[in-house]
């Protein structure tokens, strides 16, 4: 099965997130972040659970550093969840899949 999960980098991040409508996560990562790889599965589950109603996207820290740097992130991983182009939250470390799903459906219902 193909994911959901939308990997973005620097040259189109604006167009990917920024100028989009609705709500988007980005998940942050590295290849030797273990957390991160601890991550993805759920990442990816999410994407799945919540296509068409969410962007969920993947953005390499190492390769990527314009908007790691714009957007202050630090530690790995980290989530941050934009609507309509702009930071509503963010979460910072392995969180669960109940937390990640649950700023979702806050955000979708609001």
């Amino acid at each position: 099965m193909i994911s959901a999960t939308v990997k973005i980098n620097d040259d189109n991040f604006n167009e990917q997130v920024l100028q989009s409508k609705g709500p988007v996560l980005v998940d942050w990562w590295a290849e030797w972040c273990a957390p991160c790889k601890q991550l993805l599965p759920i990442v990816d589950d999410i994407a799945d659970e919540y296509a068409g109603e969410a962007r969920i996207c993947k953005i390499n820290a190492d390769e990527n550093k314009e908007y790691s740097k714009q957007f202050n992130v630090r530690g790995l991983p980290t989530m941050i969840l934009f609507v309509d182009g702009k930071e509503k939250t963010r979460l910072v470390g392995l969180v669960s899949k109940t937390r990640i799903a649950q700023l979702l459906d806050e955000c979708l219902e609001g």
